[in-house]
């Protein structure tokens, strides 16, 4: 695209932008965007090919936006508090910009062919494998990222449709530790070697009352062996005289 293209390009992305923020998405056609950006309704369509693409574009020109502060969080030791901060930029960024926001979830485009609303979900997914690696999730990271997501989304869009006056203020940060319960474990050493040791007990019990056809007898003898050493291994279990 030759460099007049681009900068009317980003001109009529701008004026549309501010449509969006002052009038809703009710405010974007054609004319209005022309108008806004000093520009004939041809340019856009040459620019844009239809309406849709104009929103197709503005759509990217938010996520663009909205990626630049997902990056600029700082990523720290702790995963679940990463995870909070990215909650709460998430819903900041939903309630400050609605217009953008519906354009951008509610109306599914971060699910298209727009990389910079594939690359959020992308991020998500890479926190909740560093809460995985360090062996806080209970779920799939696969699982836990669908969850987030559709939480996360549900209680934007609702406060979005929500009078300002008669909306729940601790609804996210409620909505937000509940998603973390569900999730999440303690983290604690104790309660990994304890679930650990749970976990191998209920599978030595089982193998004692399936028939393991796959496995020969010696080697399901040395997996029994290993289960018990985990199942004993806990500090709990050391402890019992």
């Amino acid at each position: 695209m030759q460099e007049r293209a681009v900068r009317t390009r980003q001109r009529v992305l701008r004026a549309a932008a501010e449509l969006l923020g002052s009038q809703g998405r009710a405010g974007i056609s054609t004319r209005a965007v022309s108008a806004a950006a000093g520009v004939q309704p041809p340019t856009l369509y040459r620019l844009f090919g239809d309406k849709d693409g104009l929103l197709d574009a503005l759509a990217a020109y938010g996520f663009q936006q909205y990626l630049r502060e997902k990056q600029a969080l700082d990523q720290t030791d702790d995963p679940v508090a990463d995870l909070r901060r990215s909650w709460d930029l998430h819903v900041e960024f939903g309630l400050s910009r609605p217009g953008f926001y519906v354009l951008m979830y509610g109306e599914g485009r971060y699910r298209g062919g727009i990389p910079e609303g594939l690359e959020t979900i992308a991020i998500l997914r890479r926190i909740l494998a560093r809460v995985a690696a360090a062996g806080r999730l209970r779920m799939s990271v696969e699982r836990a990222t669908q969850l987030v997501h559709a939480m996360g989304l549900g209680v934007v869009l609702s406060l979005i449709a929500t009078p300002p006056s008669e909306r729940d203020q601790n609804l996210p940060t409620a909505a937000r530790e509940h998603a973390l319960r569900m999730i999440t474990t303690a983290g604690t050493v104790e309660e990994q070697n304890a679930d650990v040791a749970r976990r191998a007990a209920a599978l030595r019990e089982a193998l004692c009352q399936g028939d393991i056809t796959p496995m020969t007898s010696s080697e399901r003898a040395l997996l029994a062996d290993w289960l018990d050493r985990l199942a004993d291994g806990s500090p709990a279990a050391r402890s019992t005289p």
